[in-house]
Formats: C-alpha cells, structure tokens, sequence
C-alpha cells in the first residue's frame, strides 16, 4: 500500500482517532474519582458561604466538618437514615420513580415539575448539642434557568444568616445579579417566616422602604430582572412552605419550645 494513498491516509486516520479515543476514555475514567471529589469539595463550600463561615485559606474540610448532614422526609417533616446521606442525589431523586414525584401545576411556585421525597439538610450545632443553624437546599425557576442555591436559617429558625445561588444561567448583569455579593448581604438578618410560622420572606420590585413595618421581609428588587426575582420570592415560598421544608421547622419550633 503506497504511504500516500487514499487508503493509506485513511488507515492512519482511522487509527489516530482509535489511539486518541482510548486515551480520552482512559482519562475519563481515571480522573473521575477526582471530579466526583471536587464537585464534593465545591458543594461543602457553597454551604460554608451561604452561612457565612467560608474563610479564605482554611480546608475547606476543617470548615464543614461542624456540620451533619440530615436527610428529611418533605412530607413528615422527620429525620430518616434511608436514604443514606452520604450517597443521596436530590436531583437524581426527584427524576426517580420509586424516590421522586410529580407536582400538581396548582402546587408547582417553583415551576420545577418534580421533586424528591427526600432532601439533605445540613445541621451545625454547639458543643452542648444545640442547634446553631441549618442550611436548606432550594432550587426554582428563574428567566432562562433553574436557580440552585442553599438558604441558611438562624437557630431561631426564622432569622436569614445568608443566601446564595450556586448554580444557574440567568442574563449577566440583571438576572445574574443574585451573585452580586451587595444584593447577597441585604438577605442576612431578614425574617423568612411571620410571627405565626408562614413563609413571609419576598424580593420586591425597587427599593424596600426601611421605615416599613414589612421591611424586615422584604429584599430590594433586581434591577431590570422582574422574571428572575419573582422566581426567587416563588422558589422561597415553596421551599420555606408545606410541601417543602414547613413540617421539618415546624418540628424543630416544637421541640425547642420555639
């Protein structure tokens, strides 16, 4: 076979793209184990910033290691060891059939479709055992995404102590300000919940007026991101509501004589 034929230039093509195959699958499999571990390290500290207690040069492990990790039964509101919180997939679950359900359209604030039975919470408690602050997983739609992000409650259980987005895809410079650190800070010390347990917490159009009694609820509005604010008051609600996190609060309200 002539080295400059037809075939000949195909053959070596043809074994080039084997070769460089092989070697992106073996990498691929190789390098797993490590991207499963930075996606890990990556979540740990997502929580750590939305409670306030990332530090730039400390392990990101010796940080979260004050936090258990809890898997709670949306409907009951209790605690349960199956699934195991170690291994559980939220988003895997809600796409599951034996884990995951669907949600009537008159129900769905967050415009998600389908959720998890289950969902992780994160607990940080003192050294006596008291709960210190909880870290909820939420996630809604925005404009042109699903925002995911972790809500941290005080040990009151009321008090926001922060608010972050981890993920989404919302227009750079309107709806993507909710990664504005400025507009992150305004959450911290607001009221999610109303003096009789109901969700109460809202992003409002412009300004929120500090002389109003309802200011302590209320967020400033995203300039020119009408959508992606409603989203983020909807996703809140549902998530801080019946179907989402309510029962759990309410049991920890009770038993902290709250």
């Amino acid at each position: 076979m002539a080295k400059d034929s037809i075939s000949g230039t195909l053959l070596v093509a043809g074994l080039l793209s084997v070769v460089c195959s092989a070697l992106v699958s073996i990498s691929a499999v190789i390098l797993r184990p490590l991207q499963a571990e930075n996606r890990d390290l990556d979540r740990k500290k997502n929580i750590l910033q939305a409670a306030g207690l990332f530090e730039e040069g400390r392990s990101v492990e010796e940080l979260f290691a004050k936090f258990e990790i809890r898997i709670v039964d949306l409907a009951s509101g209790d605690f349960v060891d199956d699934p195991d919180a170690a291994t559980f997939n939220q988003r895997k679950a809600a796409l599951s059939n034996d884990q995951g359900l669907p949600i009537p359209k008159k129900d769905d604030l967050a415009g998600i479709k389908r959720r998890s039975r289950f969902a992780p919470i994160y607990v940080s408690s003192d050294d006596d055992g008291s709960l210190q602050q909880i870290i909820l997983p939420v996630h809604g739609k925005g404009l042109w995404s699903t925002l995911y992000g972790y809500l941290a409650l005080d040990s009151d259980l009321t008090t926001i102590k922060g608010f972050a987005f981890y993920e989404h895809g919302e227009t750079p410079g309107l709806g993507g300000e909710v990664d504005n650190p400025r507009w992150k800070e305004q959450w911290i010390g607001k009221q999610a919940f109303d003096s009789a347990g109901n969700p109460r917490i809202e992003v409002i159009k412009g300004a929120v007026d500090p002389d109003s009694p309802e200011a302590r609820h209320q967020v400033d509005g995203l300039a020119g991101a009408t959508i992606t604010s409603r989203g983020v008051s909807a996703l809140l609600e549902y998530w801080l509501g019946e179907k989402g996190f309510k029962p759990m609060l309410d049991r920890l309200r009770d038993e902290k004589g709250n």
